[in-house]
């Protein structure tokens, strides 16, 4: 923790513009790239959460991840890479701000500020977690406060720039950390065969108790992390970080079966805990938990560094992004703000906000999976609608956009209230049929989606 935060003190002399610090100067190539997007989306949900909801019923249709959001950075690099570093955008709210209008652009920016903030809360908690298993003796509320100062700090001081810089070493770290968990884990268990068949007959208890489950259901759980996090902020914020639309491309593309390996050894570690460790108190433990009483000190340093290097890579993404979407598309453009050295000290004015705001989340929230489908689920399909609407097509305007933006959460935020089964399904369908019922009454939009050779020129 004290390296990292050392390095980031000594990037952060480096930084002279917005772009520097919100974008590293856009000059990630395709390996700093491709683990900068994985170690980016390889959060704390991937590792506590998910091996946490594995423990409690199993591996079921029930819980997308890692598989949802795998499917998610599969779908960036197939769909939306290409055009969207294509347009040469800082923010998600800047796209919106070229297809339909100053107007949209802030109030998209005001709605997906919240969903960055959620998710550097789960990262926050989960680094809590780490903190108090390793220490043995810090409460967990102590410890999550622990790790809000010091990502505030680590943030604030060094951007995007030392993130792209230490992605790579953390992005090696996490693998190896969470691999030579999964290969002790086998090896207590006492050997692959045996792994794999105590895997098979936890599974088959947890679906003996299990009740069925609505398709709706699954496939609400589903769409929140492929649809909800397609577009999300943080993972758009790699792209237009990339050197050209190319490497944005085939980064997401690598990325996505990276994940997905490394992704499922924690689910898997999680469905056998109840054999080896039974009856923990918080499930979200039990990576920490296992990792603790079976791996040696030094074993034990390389997985908790692993897991730190995952959580940092992630919160310092979110509230990057989030600090960003108001400096840059509010603050900044409001003020006629000029000087690049005041542009900066807002952006960081923001981190500091925003990681307070993350911390007392943090402290309130039932558990990490929770934060991040709140996170996916907020602003996630207004941006995925407007996204799609913006790259492909001239229909709609800012009357469609902008109605959008309200009505998708304010249809999820009800649904909540009122506790409705699927509200983020409501919430998908609520922004289509508003876009379309104001894109109805209002003229095709003039400004044409980027061409092929503008976007081949780019990337030459």
């Amino acid at each position: 923790m004290l390296m990292q935060l050392g390095i980031g003190v000594w990037v952060s002399r480096r930084i002279r513009t917005e772009s520097d610090y919100l974008l590293g100067g856009r000059t990630l190539g395709y390996t700093l790239a491709t683990f900068s997007i994985f170690a980016t989306w390889f959060g704390a949900e991937t590792v506590v959460g998910s091996a946490g909801v594995a423990y409690s019923s199993g591996i079921s249709l029930r819980n997308a991840e890692p598989f949802g959001y795998g499917l998610c950075l599969l779908l960036m690099g197939l769909l939306f890479a290409v055009p969207l570093r294509a347009r040469r955008i800082t923010t998600l709210a800047d796209l919106f701000r070229d297809a339909f209008g100053v107007t949209v652009e802030r109030a998209a920016a005001l709605v997906l500020i919240p969903s960055s903030i959620l998710w550097a809360a789960a990262q926050i908690r989960a680094f809590g977690h780490v903190l108090a298993v390793s220490s043995g003796g810090l409460d967990v509320s102590t410890a999550i406060g622990i790790a809000a100062v010091f990502t505030i700090l680590y943030t604030a001081f060094g951007g995007l720039l030392v993130d792209a810089i230490t992605d790579m070493i953390q992005g090696v770290m996490l693998i190896a950390g969470i691999t030579v968990v999964f290969v002790a884990v086998v090896r207590l268990a006492g050997g692959p065969i045996d792994f794999f068949s105590i895997v098979t007959s936890q599974q088959a208890a947890h679906e003996v108790l299990r009740t069925p489950q609505p398709w709706f259901a699954t496939l609400e759980e589903w769409a929140i992390p492929v649809l909800g996090s397609v577009v999300a902020t943080e993972l758009v914020g790699r792209i237009a970080a990339a050197r050209s639309p190319g490497v944005a491309r085939t980064s997401s593309l690598a990325a996505a079966p990276l994940y997905l390996i490394v992704g499922s050894m924690p689910l898997l570690v999680g469905v056998v805990g109840p054999q080896l460790m039974p009856g923990l108190a918080d499930a979200e433990a039990i990576m920490p938990a296992i990792a603790h009483s079976i791996l040696s000190p030094v074993l034990f340093a390389l997985f908790a560094g692993a897991l730190v290097s995952a959580i940092l890579s992630t919160v310092d993404s979110t509230l990057l992004i989030s600090s960003g979407l108001l400096s840059h598309n509010v603050i900044v453009p409001v003020l006629a703000i000029q000087s690049e050295r005041a542009r900066v000290r807002i952006a960081r004015g923001g981190v500091i906000v925003f990681g307070v705001i993350a911390f007392v989340l943090a402290l309130r929230s039932d558990g990490v999976l929770t934060l991040v489908e709140a996170a996916s689920a907020f602003g996630g399909p207004a941006a995925v609608v407007l996204t799609c609407f913006a790259l492909w097509s001239r229909f709609g305007g800012p009357r469609a956009a902008l109605a959008c933006v309200i009505s998708s959460p304010a249809a999820y935020l009800a649904g909540l209230a009122l506790d409705l089964p699927y509200p983020f399904l409501a919430s998908l369908a609520t922004a289509v049929l508003a876009f379309l019922a104001f894109g109805l009454v209002e003229p095709r939009r003039d400004k044409p989606a980027p061409t092929l050779t503008m976007r081949m020129m780019d990337d030459r």
